[in-house]
Parts: C-alpha cells; sequence; structure tokens
C-alpha cells in the first residue's frame, strides 16, 4: 500500500482493474459509500475521494457499502488458471516451473506472485516448495523410506532433503513418524483475511490475521499439541472455507466442521454454552455464567469466552454486555456488530420468504 499513490488508486479505480482488488477501497465523500476497485457505477471527481487499506476503516468513517459492487462480499474465487496450477500441484508435487514456463503458458509471473502474497502469504514457488516438503512428510508417515519420499517429491539430494526437512520440521525425515504437524491456511472472508489451523482430528485455530496476540496464539497452540505448523492443505480446512461462504451468504446456521480445542474443563463448558446460543440471537456474560452452572463467575466466563482460539464457529461474537453494548471481541467490536448483524439480517429475509411462499 506504500507505493500505491492517489492518483495511481483513482486510475486503478477509473479503470475498473481487477489487480487491484483487496489492496485498497474508495470512499466517496459524496454519497457516503465506499467501493471496491473494480466497482462499475460512474467514478465521483477526485477531490471527492478518498482511500482506505480495509474495509473496516472505511466503515469506522461513517461510509455505508456499495450496493452496486458489494464491497463486503467476497470478491470472485480463485481464477480458473491459478487453480489449474494448483491441481497440477496436487498430482505432481513434483513439478517446477520457472517464470519462463509460466509466460509460455500466458501467465505473467508478477501477477501470480501478487496473488500468493495476498492469498497465501508466500509467492507461488514458496508455495510449492512447501507443498513438495509436505508431500514427502506424508509419505514418510505412511511408511515411506526417507529415499523414496526425497525422490517422490522432487528433491535431487538426500543432504538438500534433510537440511530442508529439519528446517521446516525441527526433526530429521527419519523422526517423521513419531511428529505431528498442523496445517495452516489463509481464507478470504468479507470482514478480511482469517487464519486457520487444522490436525487430523480437527480444526484447532481459527482467527482474523491482524489479531495482535494470533504469533504467540499459534506458538502456544502448536506447544499443546506437540506439533509443527506448516502451510498446507487440509480437508477440514477445505470444509471451512465453504461453510464461511456459506455463513457470510447468510445461508449456514450451523458449521459442522470437527474440532479439537485445546482448554480446561471450565473453557470447554463455557464454549459448549456458545455453540448452544441460537443463530441470529444473544446472550449475556451472566446468562453464560448461569448456563455453565457458574452464576458467581461471570469474570470467569467471560474470560473463558476470550480464550476461544475458533472464531465465529464457536460463536463468541453472540455475548454482549448486560447492557446490550457490544463489548469484548478480540476480532473487534465493528467486526462483532457485523457478524450479529448479517445474522439479523438473514433470519429476517428467510421470515419474508416465508411469507412470500405463503
Amino acid at each position: 500500500m506504500n507505493q500505491l499513490t492517489f492518483d495511481r488508486m483513482y486510475r486503478a479505480s477509473c479503470e475498473k482493474d481487477p489487480e487491484f482488488e483487496g489492496l485498497f477501497w474508495m470512499g466517496v465523500k459524496t454519497t457516503g459509500i465506499f467501493c471496491r476497485p473494480t466497482c462499475t457505477a460512474r467514478k465521483p471527481l477526485p477531490e471527492n475521494v478518498e482511500f482506505f487499506t480495509d474495509s473496516r476503516s472505511a466503515i469506522t468513517r461513517g461510509y455505508r457499502a456499495c450496493k452496486i459492487c458489494k464491497p463486503l462480499e467476497l470478491p470472485s474465487q480463485t481464477p480458473a488458471y491459478i487453480e489449474r496450477l494448483l491441481e497440477e500441484l496436487r498430482a505432481s508435487p513434483s513439478l517446477r516451473l520457472r517464470d519462463g514456463d509460466l509466460r509460455e503458458r500466458g501467465i505473467e509471473p508478477a501477477t501470480l506472485r501478487r496473488w500468493f502474497l495476498k492469498h497465501h502469504g508466500m509467492t507461488f514457488h514458496a508455495f510449492a516448495r512447501m507443498q513438495r516438503i509436505n508431500t514427502a512428510f506424508r509419505k514418510l508417515q505412511q511408511q515411506s523410506t526417507v529415499t523414496d519420499s526425497a525422490m517422490s517429491a522432487g528433491f535431487d539430494s538426500l543432504s538438500g532433503f534433510g537440511d530442508r526437512f529439519r528446517d521446516v520440521f525441527g526433526v530429521a525425515p527419519s523422526s517423521a513418524r513419531a511428529a505431528r504437524v498442523l496445517h495452516l491456511q489463509r481464507i478470504e472472508t468479507p470482514l478480511g483475511t482469517m487464519i486457520a489451523c487444522a490436525s487430523e482430528d480437527g480444526l484447532c485455530l481459527v482467527e482474523f490475521s491482524d489479531r495482535k496476540a494470533l504469533e504467540t496464539e499459534l506458538l502456544t497452540l502448536a506447544r499443546k499439541l506437540n506439533a509443527t505448523i506448516i502451510q498446507a492443505e487440509n480437508p477440514h480446512l477445505s470444509l471451512l472455507a465453504e461453510e464461511l461462504r456459506s455463513y457470510f451468504a447468510g445461508t449456514l446456521r450451523a458449521f459442522t466442521v470437527p474440532l479439537e480445542r485445546t482448554g480446561t474443563d471450565f473453557q470447554h463448558a463455557v464454549w459448549d454454552a456458545l455453540v448452544s446460543i441460537p443463530y441470529g440471537t444473544t446472550r449475556s456474560y451472566a446468562e453464560q455464567a448461569v448456563i455453565v452452572g457458574r452464576p458467581s463467575a461471570v469474570r470467569a466466563v467471560a474470560n473463558a469466552n476470550g480464550m476461544n482460539k475458533i472464531a465465529i464457529v464457536i460463536p463468541c461474537h453472540r455475548v454482549i454486555g448486560a447492557d446490550g453494548k457490544l463489548t469484548g471481541y478480540a476480532g473487534g467490536v465493528w467486526r462483532k456488530q457485523h457478524l450479529l448483524q448479517l445474522e439479523r439480517d438473514a433470519l429476517q429475509a428467510n421470515t419474508s420468504n416465508s411469507y412470500t411462499s405463503e
């Protein structure tokens, strides 16, 4: 964003350039709305606009979401040419594509780099290397030999494979069968990027990427589960991404993705109570305390809510203050407000549709 001048962003908006999706949002002072770069509405004069690095800043300044480009909704999904690349990597992790190879396929390396940095936090080539080492790890855990695992994943030498393996997993390849791995993925939502972690047993963490304590949470999670966290695909994460899309579209009421939670018995009881809060409704911390059988432990219940590491799926956003105020949400009160409004709107739309059908 530091490299984007006002003039460049204004020109990108006038050109409706999709390369700038997710990099900035434009607020229109004369109408009080904000738009994504590709909005098809008539462009205002330069003196009537200001730019933001995230939708939260636009909302905080009092702007409303444009009804034409819907800046709070997810942009288009993974481009077809990138999905084909990902399929190739899944089928052949040893595949190595240089910039020249990409250009022969009609893919601009710089564009590909920007997309992977935005959606995965690493370049395409770094992503491919991570896929190779993760493939080797899975083969080792399936009783494959070190040599077979290294060669099938595209490594040229066993020494290089061993060094890379130790850098990523912290153990030698020969010790991989006893090691445990948590898979991490970035998931784009209308409220910002989320970071999700999952083991083979279920989802361990879902947090917004701008949470200040996120790095500490990841380190604590890895220590508690005695695991290494790497960026890789996982069926639980794929299911989570699908369910989050449905949730933000207003069509999902309850998540089904399996969970692997880490916490005390009391925290588990509080989190179970959170899951029991009906979609589109709220409870106070005092009501939560009564439900878990500790009516005098309101502060402890609030602390346990704050220790929830699986945002939205375990809906701590549905707990509010006794006076009705929206307080105590790690993702930010503005997100809490948006989530509650989303659920209320979805219920209202469902009720309206029911009346119409009758």
